[in-house]
């Protein structure tokens, strides 16, 4: 089988790797070329150019860009229609992916085409799965409850799971072994306060100052990655109980397995806690008039993903106006202090991961079975 995978952005690297993984234990003889990054380059992938060149966020960073990615589309494309691979597979980025689907329903229609993450069209924005319909084939979801608003508006989907659920954990004895190492005595508080810099710069005040309700026994670990960390660690100097800043993979896992609670801003490392079994208070902020937007926009009654995947509004979320010191130091005070308020996390996080396919088949492997199942479907068709 020929299959082009075309990834934008790191998780979509490493959505990307699995599939291939996947894809090479049901088609021993597949045929891969396409855009990635290390992640798929390891899997064997040899990328069209440097995955790097598409990452770019925010209005202001894309405009003067636009002429290169236009480029970069269609040299996609124009590989896509040179080739004609069974199945062309955009991960993520819609930005960039459905752009080059879109080109290459017109210009390859026997190709099939298959989108990696479904958007969060239950969140914001429905009419996206409208669209993606005229251009997709087939999406594959992270999320349990996606595949249905997708079916609806005219697109076929299948949840395949999500890798939080199969990510690799410390154990018991690494998070002790950790501890000891870090100098760490008693309850450990971790605290999350974004990947970028507005959202530290925003929330690492608040997140300081609500810390000031916690006991004073308590260590605050700050886990962080590479772009921001001399970020965090200016906006935590001043916090109170000698903040530890960790980073790196080895770092991240066991502080995650020897935390007690966490304080987090609203994002998938919510997923990331609950796997770890860390009861958690979520919080966000944003600019007023973002606020005013996005709060008009947005069709659920919470931000937080284990909330959403139970149906169970467990864990405590403050945002916008809500995130406020006060509230949110009391809240996380009680996940140290009440025991029910753990365990009510806590099975909520049980439910979460097995929804999610704790347990099961590997998320690359069930993902790969989707997507030869969709170019089967279309070649039937």
């Amino acid at each position: 089988m020929k299959a082009v995978l075309v990834a934008g952005e790191p998780s979509g690297d490493r959505l990307g790797a699995a599939l291939i993984d996947g894809l090479r234990r049901l088609s021993p003889d597949l045929d891969l070329s396409g855009v990635g990054g290390a992640a798929m380059a390891e899997a064997g992938m040899p990328s069209l150019f440097p995955m790097e060149r598409l990452s770019v966020m925010g209005l202001t960073e894309v405009l003067p860009r636009l002429p290169e990615l236009f480029r970069l589309r269609d040299r996609v494309v124009e590989h896509v229609v040179a080739t004609e691979p069974d199945v062309l597979v955009t991960i993520d980025s819609p930005d960039f992916g459905l752009r080059v689907a879109a080109r290459a329903a017109a210009r390859a229609p026997a190709t099939t085409r298959v989108h990696y993450v479904a958007p969060s069209v239950w969140a914001w924005r429905p009419e996206r799965a409208e669209r993606m319909a005229r251009t997709v084939d087939h999406v594959l979801a992270l999320l349990p409850f996606e595949p249905p608003y997708m079916e609806r508006a005219g697109v076929a989907s299948t949840f395949v799971g999500h890798p939080v659920a199969t990510m690799p954990l410390s154990t018991r004895d690494g998070a002790l072994a950790w501890r000891q190492e870090a100098g760490i005595e008693g309850r450990t508080v971790l605290v999350l306060p974004g990947s970028r810099r507005g959202e530290v710069a925003r929330l690492a005040p608040v997140f300081g100052a609500a810390l000031e309700r916690l006991p004073d026994d308590v260590r605050i670990v700050v886990p962080t990655v590479a772009p921001v960390e001399d970020a965090v660690r200016a906006a935590t100097r001043g916090w109170k109980g000698r903040p530890l800043v960790v980073s790196g993979d080895r770092a991240k896992r066991h502080a995650f397995a020897a935390a007690d609670a966490a304080l987090a801003a609203s994002g998938t490392v919510s997923l990331e806690l609950a796997a770890n079994g860390v009861p958690m208070v979520i919080a966000y902020d944003m600019s007023w008039l973002t606020w005013q937007i996005v709060s008009r926009m947005v069709k659920v009654d919470t931000a937080t993903l284990v909330n959403l995947v139970t149906g169970r509004n467990t864990v405590p979320e403050f945002l916008g106006p809500a995130c406020r010191p006060g509230p949110i130091g009391e809240a996380l005070n009680r996940l140290l202090v009440v025991p029910s308020e753990r365990e009510r996390q806590l099975a909520a996080m049980d439910a979460c991961m097995e929804a999610l396919g704790r347990g099961g088949e590997a998320p690359g492997l069930r993902a790969a079975h989707a997507t030869l199942a969709a170019v089967e479907a279309k070649r039937s068709a």
